[in-house]
């Protein structure tokens, strides 16, 4: 079933459905909106559930043309809110894209508990006044920049995950790496393998997954070059792995180059696009983060154009 959603009634916490033909309720949370057995339940208990405007329980049966409501409400995780000066990108009733700046951790950790992303977002989600839970759809390295994608619900965040799976969200990273990049494009095709578990770095090695990133290079810079890479897979420091193995490490990375504070202090790489679809109402999400102060300087030393990247 297409789930028609009623475009002007949907908020955060709320989904406003029209059936398009006759089902049980419950099969609509389970198989289209992938709620769990669990949280079926819950709403069950606390009657978010209704039909026409009346309370119902998930065995009701709904006809056709039936309006279904369904109401959540989570409690929201325990992250203190700092104003980080984060800028948000976007934002809807599903979804918040924020552009992290580098240098910022995405979740906290027993090492990094504020600071992070997860501060900076339930702080503007407390501005909002929206009691949404933080579930983040994609997590960038604490030395990379750019965009970060927030789910509101679990419904969201279900739909985009599986879009990424599947290769339907389009992920455009730009890098300044070490060295002229011959070819002006061309797939990087390397299986990336974990060595140990304690181990945080990766390796290419053949019983490794396989790893695919798309390469095209924008500029040829003074002993650089200014890389836009679209990721096909998403395996951990992918980017990273990949072009040090082709003899092209991303400047000032520390585990797979070698780092060097006259130029940067961090590895030169930037979510800098993605274009998916909302995954309640279809519409196509075009999204970009101009490059962060420290990689235009870098640009520019190097002899490159910044003017369309800012």
């Amino acid at each position: 079933m297409k789930v028609l959603f009623i475009r002007d009634r949907q908020k955060w916490n709320s989904f406003v459905i029209r059936v398009d033909r006759d089902l049980k309720i419950k099969d609509l949370l389970l198989d289209d909106l992938n709620f769990s057995v669990r949280s079926i339940s819950k709403m069950k208990r606390d009657k978010n559930i209704y039909k026409n405007g009346q309370v119902a329980k998930p065995t009701s049966m709904a006809k056709a043309g039936d309006i279904i409501e369904i109401e959540i409400k989570e409690e929201k995780a325990g992250f203190v809110g700092q104003d980080l000066d984060v800028a948000i990108v976007y934002e809807d009733q599903d979804l918040i894209v924020a552009d992290k700046p580098p240098f910022m951790v995405v979740h906290p950790t027993k090492s990094h508990f504020e600071g992070t992303l997860a501060n900076a977002i339930s702080y503007h989600i407390d501005r909002t006044g929206e009691d949404c839970r933080i579930r983040f759809v994609n997590r960038l390295d604490m030395n990379t920049s750019g965009l970060v994608v927030i789910a509101k619900n679990s419904y969201a965040h279900h739909r985009l995950s599986l879009d990424m799976g599947q290769d339907r969200v389009h992920k455009e990273y730009l890098a300044i790496v070490e060295g002229i990049v011959e070819k002006d494009s061309g797939t990087l095709d390397f299986p990336i393998y974990r060595e140990a578990e304690d181990s945080i770095s990766r390796i290419v090695d053949p019983r490794g997954q396989r790893s695919i990133t798309h390469f095209r290079v924008l500029q040829r810079l003074d002993g650089a070059s200014l890389v836009s890479l679209r990721l096909e897979t998403g395996r951990t420091h992918q980017i990273r792995v990949h072009l040090s193995h082709i003899g092209h490490p991303i400047i000032g990375d520390d585990l797979y180059g070698r780092p060097d504070t006259s130029l940067i202090d961090r590895q030169a790489l930037h979510a800098y696009k993605l274009t998916f679809d909302q995954p309640r109402l279809g519409d196509k999400i075009d999204l970009r983060a101009g490059l962060p102060l420290d990689m235009l300087a870098l640009l520019e030393k190097l002899g490159g154009v910044t003017d369309d990247y800012k």
